[in-house]
């Protein structure tokens, strides 16, 4: 809270003493106030509820991708001997330069938008959840074997528990990713969202605007990442007494 309150102070000062620009860099009042006014009008809740439906729908498409993706790498080596170098070739491509090709394959609607969100938090997930895998420790999974586990038993019961915290840790990236992506996925052919509402505001030179619209994705971001990690301890807690009763 400190560091926030000093940023909000450096800034105030910044822009009150002449040091920078107010075109440049306008208050943290005059935002606050271009908030307000975006708020009542209702164009700040229509560009919120498009970002959040194509940030959600993108999001959740690239969890139910990476995560059977994952499994199935680390259950099959043949898999992986004939995938890994494909997915480690597209890894390293951005995902706005897949742009031009997901407007020809997609079209210019709502398709190409969710297609470069799933791009871009697919392979956090991806990582998370086999590196979490691989770091298993081998004795937990010959411990389910002498107890007479079958196979898949032991992935749903010493697995997938065992390697929760890379799992969280590549949902929690995956969805920042989500957020960053948003407004690379409005650039084009977009009539609403934040992106769409910061591009438009910059194309006004309405720096103001585009101020107001970068501090309400971060606070988007923020807020569902505060979700994330809420829904996973109470999922969590629920894996570790089935766990332990399947233990018992």
């Amino acid at each position: 809270m400190a560091v926030l309150l000093a940023t909000l102070a450096a800034w105030h000062l910044a822009s009150a003493s002449g040091w920078v620009s107010p075109f440049l860099l306008p208050s943290p009042r005059t935002v606050f106030e271009t908030l307000i006014d975006l708020s009542v009008s209702g164009v700040l809740a229509r560009h919120v509820l498009v970002s959040l439906r194509r940030v959600v729908s993108g999001y959740l498409l690239a969890i139910a991708l990476a995560v059977p993706v994952a499994l199935l790498f680390s259950l099959s080596r043949p898999l992986r001997s004939m995938v890994e170098p494909l997915l480690e070739f597209l890894r390293q491509i951005p995902p706005l330069a897949m742009m031009p090709l997901l407007i020809l394959w997609l079209g210019i609607g709502e398709a190409q938008k969710v297609g470069i969100i799933v791009l871009s938090c697919f392979f956090p997930i991806f990582l998370g959840v086999r590196g979490g895998i691989a770091a298993v420790d081998r004795k937990l999974i010959d411990v389910g074997t002498v107890y007479g586990f079958s196979r898949t038993e032991i992935m749903l019961r010493i697995v997938l528990p065992s390697a929760l915290p890379s799992i969280v840790v590549g949902l929690r990236i995956g969805l920042g990713y989500s957020w960053r992506a948003l407004v690379g996925a409005e650039l084009i052919a977009s009539s609403a969202g934040l992106g769409y509402m910061i591009v438009d505001a910059e194309n006004l030179a309405r720096t103001d605007i585009v101020l107001a619209g970068i501090l309400v994705i971060g606070l988007l971001g923020l807020v569902s990442d505060h979700l994330l990690r809420a829904l996973i301890r109470r999922k969590v807690r629920w894996l570790a007494e089935d766990l332990e009763m399947a233990r018992a």
